[in-house]
């Protein structure tokens, strides 16, 4: 057994980080498990413009360094690269389990937001990394001066077109509606670039290319006709699916996989919340995800108070 804490924290996105501030400065001992590096979404994100304090703007990464300094500062333990597989819970104290070892901790917070979803059409996955990217924060300097695809219609998509302009030739961006779902502002922006084609009312049907993307064949919804465009690049931004599996059989999910919770942000288990994109709810944005860490902190807080005395 790796030890014993107060509170552990799975994820490491704006939500976990900020869990962590905020039960570490309670001085609660807290471990935050994160599978990958500190950032989620937040991390590959090219420029974040709408999270308050930054009035000029400020880089995914270097935000999210400033949140894990903050929750180091005040002591939360940081584990990288430390997946968790299982969670068993109990009456007093839980057990987590990860490719590293196995921990306890009195309460559990699940902040492991999101993962970009597939189109599962044909070549997507054959094409993946070779070409067909989900991250063009990633891999748009890998497109300087080449014509790529954007799939999606709303703010990441919107955002993923801009920043590939700085690179690509022209962006071609593909939406299933006649209107996209993005903000005011971020439509404008699509308009006014003269890189930026917009395609509506069009689906992806297949991923051309051999050893990389060279085509991708979409069609019009209302005519059914189709039409191959050449590109070296497709970045599908089509929504998001909740990372929420390893919790399936112990606390209640809602049809899509995303954690339900009160507004204490207290799953259907005693002792376990849920903030951030893996919970069930409307708004999906950096600041939301922060607040409800804020509230599953305090009510950890007082759920050790009341499970512990004092």
């Amino acid at each position: 057994m790796n030890g014993t804490y107060d509170v552990i924290i799975i994820g490491g996105g704006p939500g976990g980080l900020t869990a962590g501030i905020y039960t570490s400065r309670e001085k609660l001992k807290t471990l935050l498990l994160e599978k990958e590096l500190c950032g989620g979404l937040l991390g590959i994100t090219d420029l974040i413009e709408n999270y308050p304090g930054f009035a000029d703007g400020i880089k995914g990464m270097d935000l999210i360094a400033k949140f894990k300094r903050q929750a180091e500062r005040f002591g939360t333990k940081i584990n990288e690269f430390e997946e968790v597989r299982r969670v068993e819970p109990s009456k007093k104290k839980m057990l987590i389990e990860t490719g590293k070892g196995k921990y306890n901790a009195y309460t559990l917070i699940v902040a492991t937001g999101s993962i970009p979803k597939m189109l599962n059409i044909p070549g997507e996955n054959e094409l993946r990394g070779k070409g067909v990217s989900y991250c063009a924060t990633c891999d748009g300097p890998l497109y300087r001066n080449k014509d790529v695809i954007v799939v999606g219609g709303g703010n990441a998509a919107a955002g993923e077109a801009l920043f590939l302009t700085q690179f690509a030739r022209k962006v071609i961006l593909v939406h299933r509606r006649y209107e996209l779902r993005a903000t005011k502002i971020l439509q404008e922006r699509l308009r006014e670039n003269k890189k930026i084609e917009l395609l509506l009312n069009y689906i992806p049907v297949s991923i051309k290319g051999k050893d990389f993307v060279d085509a991708i064949i979409v069609k019009n919804k209302e005519t059914n006709e189709e039409k191959k465009i050449e590109t070296a690049g497709v970045f599908i931004s089509a929504g998001f699916s909740p990372n929420s599996k390893f919790l399936e059989d112990i606390i209640e999910l809602d049809s899509f996989g995303y954690i339900k919770t009160n507004e204490q942000m207290e799953t259907s288990m005693p002792g376990i919340y849920a903030a951030g994109d893996v919970r069930a709810k409307k708004v999906r944005q950096i600041a939301v995800a922060c607040g409800e860490a804020t509230i599953a902190a305090i009510s950890v807080r007082d759920y050790l108070k009341e499970i512990k005395g004092g």
